[in-house]
């Protein structure tokens, strides 16, 4: 990776990383899909009034518009509305935990959809990630039952499943599309669907909307933390492998984790710290480039003589 992709990432993985909490806490605030619709429109037009300033093309062509829909449903409903009720029953940091088991999914979509091989060093960096994951999620396993705790965080795996989903999708029918464009339409109309029913659902109170705190943490998630990331985020999966797009921000739940007993006073356990090791291995080992040593041909030749 080249230092501009290796700087993206680590923007990217602060971004994200940060995000996860303030989630949480605007949904304690906020109404749920309200919170979501809002979020996604206003990164949207956010996007869209840059586009414009660098006086790039906004409306896509005729025969885009049905590739866009299934991405924006993909994206908006089945990662964003999923990950925005599951995150109502569960801490931030176990959230983020959950969301990127996404590198798990992606592997083995884009071996079979994308042709990028799950070779040997792909396959270890995915085991010490899995495992890492394991570890942190060691005590939920260990007291499995029935309640909405559980649910939201099978939500929120099945979240991941659809951001890897759609991350593939994107690589495979966008690899030269304008990623602003891409990603203003994607989350507008899934944004504008979500909106409607959730209008007509959940109540909706001004002096909630019109408080300067949460109108200001709203502002940093829709714009940085949804509009400017997932630019970011698209433009990364088209310069590398998604397979080692996606596991290289790994770190992201160490982050979460991290804040979220910072600032937010969630458990950061022995699990966590050993679960942090194993990921931090299975990124750094997917992400170099290690070259099999190659025996010169002439040498190969004079054996044989």
């Amino acid at each position: 990776m080249n230092t501009k992709v290796v700087s993206a990432i680590a923007l990217l993985c602060l971004v994200w990383g940060s995000l996860w909490g303030l989630v949480k806490h605007s949904l304690q605030i906020f109404p749920p899909f309200l919170f979501i619709s809002m979020r996604l429109i206003l990164a949207a037009l956010t996007l869209m009034a840059v586009q414009l300033i660098l006086r790039k093309s906004i409306l896509p062509k005729r025969g885009e518009w049905t590739e866009l829909i299934i991405s924006s449903v993909m994206i908006c409903f089945g990662f964003y509305a999923t990950q925005t009720f599951a995150m109502q029953f569960v801490d931030s940091g176990l959230s983020a935990v959950l969301v990127f088991t996404m590198p798990i999914f992606i592997g083995v979509l884009a071996h079979y959809f994308l042709n990028e091989r799950l070779n040997l060093q792909k396959i270890i960096g995915l085991i010490l990630g899995t495992f890492g994951l394991i570890a942190i999620l060691w005590p939920q396993l260990h007291d499995i039952h029935m309640n909405l705790s559980l649910i939201g965080q099978c939500f929120l795996i099945l979240s991941g499943f659809f951001w890897a989903l759609t991350t593939v999708y994107i690589k495979k029918n966008f690899a030269r599309y304008d990623k602003m464009k891409l990603t203003i339409w994607q989350l507008l109309m899934g944004g504008g669907i979500i909106l409607i029913g959730a209008l007509a659902f959940e109540p909706f109170d001004f002096k909630v909307w019109l408080n300067p705190l949460n109108d200001s943490i709203l502002f940093y998630i829709a714009v940085i933390g949804t509009g400017f990331a997932f630019v970011l985020w698209n433009w990364i999966v088209s310069q590398v492998d998604t397979f080692i797009a996606s596991i290289s921000i790994m770190c992201i739940p160490i982050l979460s984790l991290f804040f979220g007993s910072m600032i937010w006073h969630e458990s950061l356990t022995i699990n966590i710290l050993i679960g942090a090791v194993f990921i931090c291995l299975g990124i750094i080992l997917s992400s170099l480039k290690i070259k099999a040593q190659k025996r010169p041909v002439d040498s190969l030749c004079n054996e044989s003589h």
